[in-house]
């Protein structure tokens, strides 16, 4: 088994957030980066053998996987990221599928039977194991991870189209107008999660002939599934059937796209409530990332905190609601974060109020500003959503 993960996302939709990281080394939920998610998922699966394609403002993300994620030589396991190689000539990935057929030295390399290829930049939980066996023992070239969503909102994604059986793919569908139901249950249409698992023939005999078409994007979803599909040789893996020890009733099966700005701002409100909508604290299936050297959270001077994360090294004197605080996080005397997202390093002065915003590293708000209270001023020289989100990019001056 070898697993490859897709990392070069460039998430033009999270600005300015990856104004200079790639898309999955975003920060999220106070210690991570949206990569820990589908990296956690494969390693307590076992899968120990995952190379990381990564293209787009690759350092923090290169540097994180370093750091967080140190794996056993000894025991042959790695988790590596792979940059763009140029070895077909000087040219960057120009696609998903091409990004792969460039980096296919790791798999001859490896001489896997079956290929993993998961997106990188997802806020879930799965076993992989699950969906591994069911593609083995269906005898399928791929299988695909399909989730199950309301038809009316299915026009958004990769939509798979089934046969009477419901397991094999009739149709893969980019963002249809009428996305079709699923045999049994026509209230809903599968999704794809962008999770694929490959017997190894079979994608190296799709990817031969992509590379061939110049008519192709040479892309996994929009070229690589559909030409598999339409050989009859793709299943769908439904996401509900997949058991994660430890979850909860009310956390079963979540699993969120952050590619916009809302969508991100989203995920961070489910886990903060008292019974939040994605747990955390699952330690039969944890989600790893890098914890830095810094001590515990610390609260002084009547400074409180409610419904809210609050990870090592802050130091809160002010008043926290609903909100995320990432590592040495300083809200101090008198100030008011709400509905909010700080990443590390962040300072709110005293008296200062933040309502609605996320903030990117080493964001300092001045004594008395505020953000998020008027929005007409805040467009004048920040980002702000259509849903009057306030975001600022790293070190980026308070007005």
């Amino acid at each position: 088994m070898l697993g490859i993960v897709l990392a070069g996302g460039e998430g033009k939709r999270l600005m300015p957030l990856t104004a200079d990281r790639a898309k999955p080394a975003v920060p999220f939920g106070g210690q991570y980066r949206l990569i820990d998610f589908v990296l956690s998922n494969l390693v307590n699966a076992g899968f120990d053998k995952l190379c990381v394609l990564t293209q787009y403002k690759s350092h923090s993300l290169d540097r994180h996987i370093s750091q967080a994620w140190r794996m056993s030589s000894m025991l042959g396991q790695y988790i590596t990221p792979v940059p763009a190689q140029q070895r077909l000539g000087p040219r960057w990935y120009t696609g998903s599928a091409d990004a792969i057929f460039q980096s296919l030295n790791l798999v001859y390399d490896e001489g896997p039977d079956y290929i993993v290829v998961f997106g990188a930049d997802h806020v879930y939980r799965m076993d992989p194991r699950q969906m591994v066996e069911a593609h083995i023992g269906s005898g399928a070239g791929v299988t695909v991870a399909g989730i199950r969503v309301p038809r009316a909102e299915a026009r958004a994604f990769g939509v798979i189209e089934t046969g009477p059986d419901g397991t094999s793919i009739e149709r893969f569908l980019e963002k249809p107008a009428q996305p079709p139901g699923i045999p049994g249950d026509d209230a809903h249409a599968y999704a794809s999660m962008g999770n694929y698992v490959f017997t190894a023939e079979a994608l190296l005999e799709a990817l031969r002939l992509d590379a061939e078409d110049p008519a192709s994007a040479h892309d996994m979803g929009g070229n690589i599934i559909p030409m598999l599909v339409d050989k009859g040789w793709a299943n769908v893996y439904d996401f509900a059937a997949n058991e994660v020890p430890g979850a909860t009733e009310r956390d079963r099966g979540y699993w969120r796209d952050v590619g916009s700005i809302d969508a991100y701002y989203a995920s961070h409100m489910d886990l903060v409530s008292l019974h939040p909508v994605f747990n955390l604290y699952n330690a039969d299936w944890p989600i790893r990332g890098h914890v830095p050297p810094l001590p515990p959270a610390k609260f002084v001077l009547g400074g409180r905190a409610y419904e809210s994360l609050v990870s090592a090294g802050c130091i809160v004197t002010g008043t926290v609601a609903r909100s995320v605080l990432s590592p040495d996080v300083v809200v101090e005397d008198g100030a008011w974060v709400e509905d909010s997202v700080l990443m590390d390093g962040v300072r709110i002065g005293r008296g200062a109020v933040v309502r609605g915003v996320i903030l990117d590293k080493h964001v300092h708000v001045p004594d008395g500003a505020h953000l998020g209270a008027d929005l007409a001023h805040d467009r004048e020289y920040h980002t702000v959503t259509d849903s009057g989100l306030v975001v600022l990019g790293k070190n980026e001056p308070v007005h």
